[in-house]
């Protein structure tokens, strides 16, 4: 069990610096062609600190890893679904890694089975402009996985959420006073 005054002992340690460079990033990366000059510029720091701290906060594990958040509705994208898979545990990284390296795959993670209602450990995210798109790449996938024999089943969404990354800063705010 990890040792929770060293974690929070490791969210103490953050300089004013680092706080400012947190609640800079935490709200998505602008669109630009440097964003970390951009942020740099709002927080009054030189692009090449707000880099050199951001890798700190990474080697440090303080942040655990960077993303995109794409907004596929915005792309054109209108149907999206979740394929669950019951794949076989000595078969997951590999069928895995073959459902991942297409570019319409755009979630791809292991998850443990939740048994005995819930038997799938891999799962997928395919987006489509419609539903007939989605399903031509789930079969697609099918065959080129090698999946005929796999148990899955297809999750379309009906609604969308709001979609953002991690908010840090109540968690600073809290450590404001250390």
């Amino acid at each position: 069990m990890p040792d929770k005054s060293s974690e929070q002992g490791k969210t103490t340690n953050l300089s004013e610096a680092d706080r400012k460079v947190v609640a800079g990033i935490q709200s998505g990366l602008p669109l630009v062609s440097r964003p970390y000059a951009e942020i740099g510029k709002a927080i009054g720091m030189p692009e090449s600190e707000v880099i050199e701290r951001v890798a700190g906060l990474l080697k440090r594990g303080l942040i655990k890893r960077m993303g995109v958040i794409v907004r596929h509705h915005e792309l054109g994208y209108r149907a999206n679904a979740m394929v669950v898979w019951n794949i076989p545990d000595e078969k997951v990284s590999e069928l895995g890694q073959c459902m991942g390296c297409f570019e319409f795959v755009t979630l791809c993670y292991r998850r443990p089975r939740r048994l005995p209602d819930w038997p799938y450990n891999l799962f997928t995210m395919i987006h489509g402009r419609n539903r007939e798109e989605v399903l031509d790449k789930l079969a697609f996938l099918v065959r080129r996985c090698h999946l005929q024999d796999i148990t899955h089943d297809i999750l379309f969404s009906r609604r969308r959420f709001k979609q953002r990354g991690a908010v840090y800063q109540p968690v600073l705010e809290k450590f404001s006073s250390v």
